[in-house]
């Protein structure tokens, strides 16, 4: 008799214990917003390289954290509206890919958490690298020295030539400081370095590249505007039957036909971009995580583009190729 009190009394505590572990509300699963310029398949990479990281750190997409994609599609008028899409979903942090995607969401929300996976110049974004302020913070791609290198390597490539273009658009406010850091870097080249803009609004690409014929431009770099790296495709194809030698800012550039790219890896940063989330997540304040600078840049160069043109890399040059796509 004393068994069955003894059983029907731990049936009971146990019944209990289980009634209230299945009452307790279960924990809210943090969700992520992305908002990208560009298009889903420009991105993927980036974004795998992102969900890895939180792998890394234990998160199981559609477990213990959610993601929420929009893309701006080369649409910048889109940008505004995707960015206020992502607060009104109340996200619990929104991860931008460009400086003109971060400067949406500022003017959508001031109190979620942004994090810059991979910007350009930052300024007027952040207080400073080191205490970034508001609800801001996260990775930079940018530093004042970078654009006069990716001139250098590119004077050094073509030495006979003197005037070269900057390829931006009319929406790039980080593209147009970013001109001014590498006009310094052409003086001191010995180059004449000319600004070529694309209308953000009806952009025209063969207009721009018209201009830069007529000029007799031998030469152009690119800004890592979004508009400019999403008409990529087309910059490949006029420089290409313009037999133009070109630098770009991202491997991306080259590993898609490009003739060479010097920047960060931007697969890494966006890896970082993770780890950053998950501070925030744990606690942390954005306005007190400093932001990273890349410390390692890497120059790809493609030789089947350079053999397109009928251009000769120079073997010093190659040397110092961190990768060479034959």
């Amino acid at each position: 008799m004393k068994n069955k009190i003894f059983c029907v009394a731990l049936v009971a505590v146990l019944s209990g214990l289980s009634f209230s572990t299945q009452a307790e509300p279960a924990g809210k699963v943090p969700r992520i917003g992305f908002l990208l310029d560009g298009s889903r398949s420009l991105n993927s990479t980036r974004i795998e390289s992102f969900r890895q990281g939180l792998r890394d750190l234990g998160y199981v997409e559609g477990k213990n954290i959610n993601l929420e994609y929009r893309y701006v599609e080369g649409r910048s008028e889109r940008r505004p509206e995707l960015a206020k899409d992502l607060v009104r979903l109340k996200v619990d942090i929104i991860v931008v890919s460009s400086d003109l995607a971060a400067r949406a969401v500022m003017k959508s929300t001031a109190t979620i958490p942004i994090v810059m996976a991979s910007i350009g110049n930052p300024n007027g974004i952040i207080a400073s690298l080191a205490r970034p302020g508001g609800n801001i913070t996260g990775l930079t791609n940018y530093s004042s020295e970078l654009v006069g290198k990716r001139l250098d390597l590119l004077k050094e490539v073509v030495p006979k030539v003197s005037r070269f273009a900057f390829l931006n658009s009319t929406e790039s406010a980080s593209g147009k400081s970013m001109f001014k850091d590498a006009q310094v870097a052409a003086q001191a080249l010995g180059i004449k370095l000319q600004l070529i803009e694309i209308k953000t609004n009806n952009p025209d690409i063969d207009d721009a590249f018209r201009g830069m014929v007529k000029e007799r431009i031998g030469a152009f770099s690119t800004t890592q505007n979004p508009l400019i790296s999403f008409h990529r495709k087309k910059i490949f194809e006029l420089a290409d039957r313009n037999r133009m030698p070109a630098m770009y800012p991202e491997q991306e550039w080259a590993y898609d036909g490009g003739l060479m790219s010097y920047g960060a890896n931007q697969v890494d940063l966006y890896r970082r971009a993770a780890v950053y989330v998950d501070k925030i997540l744990k606690g942390a304040k954005p306005a007190d995580l400093p932001v990273e600078q890349p410390m390692k840049f890497e120059l790809i160069i493609n030789l089947k583009t350079a053999k397109q043109i009928g251009l000769t890399i120079p073997p010093n040059v190659l040397a110092r190729a961190d990768r060479v796509i034959r």
